[in-house]
């Protein structure tokens, strides 16, 4: 449990870096993502998932 509050933290440090450094092309960036069928968001997502799913998976054995 110790480790998924760490993960979280380091998502939103991550997240909020990019904004602070950013903040031009983060808004750039959203509005683009309009254009991206929702079908391309689901794959991505389900990609991006199975990777992280796999590096956690080898880090934790």
């Amino acid at each position: 449990m110790k480790e998924l509050v760490i993960a979280f933290g380091l998502f939103l440090f991550i997240e909020g870096i990019l904004y602070a450094l950013f903040p031009s092309k983060m808004k750039n960036m959203l509005k683009k993502l309009e254009l991206v069928k929702d079908s391309q968001l689901r794959f991505g997502g389900l990609i991006f998932a199975i990777i992280g799913f796999i590096i956690i998976y080898y880090i934790k054995n």
